[in-house]
């Protein structure tokens, strides 16, 4: 051979280097621990960051039913969270964002419900010739217990937060002064 054609062999001999497979395993053993260690923190940040949303929608309904006992349905409350998405005639906002104007409403993992409470009576007519109801109650459950929330909330017309750590909705019972619900601080 040429003393060229030996300088081209010796380059590409330098050239073939890389990773052997025992390394390249142990990276991938490196990254495998790295995710085992990170995925739970992300899902428990996941459920955390779903239950706050749950407990903000249920303070912006609360807000909502508030003015709509105000301005539109003198003193009345909606049983719908399409009611109070819709605005009265002559205006452009309504009471909710449209987010929750489904009934029921699905929003960060919780599926998000308002009704007329237990022993409420048909109130007036509203501004859009609705009848309203004399008292409410909304709820925020997880849509799957455990995965995208672990605690059910609820709240009516006195504005509390109520949760229950098995995920249900606690009922009117538990809400009532005595009845061992437990407040959101």
């Amino acid at each position: 051979m040429s003393p060229r054609c030996q300088n081209c062999n010796q380059g590409t001999r330098l050239r073939h280097e890389g990773f052997t497979l025992v390394e390249l395993l142990l990276v991938i053993a490196i990254i495998g621990i790295i995710a085992a260690i990170a995925v739970p923190a992300m899902l428990r940040a996941r459920r955390t960051a779903n239950e706050a949303a749950a407990i903000g929608s249920l303070r912006a309904l609360n807000s909502a039913e508030s003015a709509y006992a105000a301005v539109a349905a003198k003193g009345g409350f909606s049983p719908l969270l399409a009611t109070l998405a819709t605005p009265c005639p002559g205006s452009t906002v309504a009471f909710i964002s449209p987010d929750l104007s489904i009934d029921p409403a699905v929003k960060s993992g919780y599926t998000i419900t308002v009704s007329a409470a237990t022993g409420s009576a048909p109130g007036p007519t509203d501004c859009n010739g609705l009848v309203t109801e004399t008292a409410y109650y909304t709820t925020a459950v997880p849509v799957s217990a455990g995965l995208s929330g672990l605690r059910g909330f609820a709240s009516s017309g006195a504005g509390s937060i109520f949760f229950d750590q098995t995920g249900v909705a606690p009922t009117e019972a538990q809400m009532t002064p005595g009845g061992g619900g437990t407040t959101i601080q």
